[in-house]
Formats: C-alpha cells, structure tokens, sequence
C-alpha cells in the first residue's frame, strides 16, 4: 500500500472553492458590506502582495463570527453537493479512483473549511486534513482552531496523523506555492499535474 496525497483546490477541483463557499453561506447584505471593507486584501492577493492565509482569515472573522455553527455547516454541505460536485476534474477522479484499485491510502490535504470540504470527501470515501473553524456552544467565533492548513501547516498535520515510514512510496498532488511544502514530503510529486523532480 502506497499513499496519495491530494490539494483540493485547483488540483482536485477545477478552481478554488472558498469564494464560492464564502457566497452559498453568507447573506446578500454582509456580503456586499464585506465586498467594500475588504477589497483591499482581495486586491492585494491578486496582485501577489497579501496571502491567501491572511484573505481567508479576514473573511472568515468577518462573515461567520456569530452564526450558528449547524447552519454554516448544513449550507456548506448543499453547496458541496450542487456546486463544488460540479467543479471537480474528470483526471482527478481518475488519478484517486487508479490509487483506490492499487489499495493506496488516499487523503485530501487542504486549506479548504471542513464545514463543505468534509461532506465532499466523505460522499467519495475519503479521508481528509484541512481546515476549521472555532466554535463556542455551537456559536463560530469567526477565528481558526488551530491554524489555516496550507503552506508548511500542510506536511505538519500529515506527519502529526500519518506514519510515512508506513509507506514504500509517497505520492503527492499539487497546483500552487502553498502546496510545495506537502509535495517534498512525497517521493512521486506532480504540481498541476505533470510530474516533477
């Protein structure tokens, strides 16, 4: 038995799911007053000047801070189902479905929130580490538990759950900076898809 390690967005998925995720759970008006008060990260990340780390983290203390943790999680199932179901790449379903007929460990490694990342992967069977959301009484605080899962937090949370002595070959998939730390954890990396050294 080998392990596959997968990114979600953009590698599984055609292109990231967070805006999405962000539009299918938060209400018309936060989101237009959000769009204002936050455009300055959003630019700053498309031009390269502000991380993705730091985009999402505004997001979330701004959008779910205060609501009900059952509600988000419930949306963000929905939204796994109807969209993000559609936005996954036939190679990607292929490439996990060959690991699976191999007998691989297959596991999901991403930034994603597990409050729709979780229903999508446990609709396909897999195992998955990402990121999550604190709660309080069932209340989201609008921060983190723990840290975002992307960048070096990626291989961190894999060597804390997975033993990769286990394993006579690691293979890992890729499609952006925050994902190089996890794919040097592999002896088989493929960024975007084509393998690399």
């Amino acid at each position: 038995m080998d392990l596959a390690l997968f990114d979600f967005d953009g590698t599984i998925t055609f292109d990231e799911t967070f805006p999405g995720f962000v539009r299918a759970t938060i209400d018309r008006r936060t989101l237009a007053l959000g769009q204002v008060l936050l455009a300055p990260y959003v630019v700053g990340y498309k031009l390269g000047l502000v991380s993705g780390l730091t985009v999402r983290k505004r997001i979330v203390a701004f959008g779910y801070r205060g609501r009900p943790e059952h509600e988000v999680r419930a949306a963000g199932a929905r939204h796994a189902r109807e969209v993000v179901a559609r936005q996954i790449r036939p190679e990607a379903l292929e490439r996990i479905q060959w690991h699976r007929q191999r007998g691989d460990r297959v596991v999901v490694v991403t930034a994603s929130l597990d409050l729709f990342v979780a229903a999508w992967c446990e609709d396909q069977g897999l195992e998955f580490i990402c990121s999550y959301l604190e709660s309080r009484d069932g209340v989201l605080t609008g921060r983190y538990r723990d840290r975002d899962c992307c960048g070096p937090e990626k291989p961190r949370r894999v060597r804390e759950r997975i033993d990769l002595d286990d394993y006579a070959t690691v293979y890992a998939y890729g499609d952006t900076v925050e994902d190089l730390d996890l794919l040097d954890l592999a002896h088989r990396k493929y960024y975007r898809w084509q393998e690399v050294a």
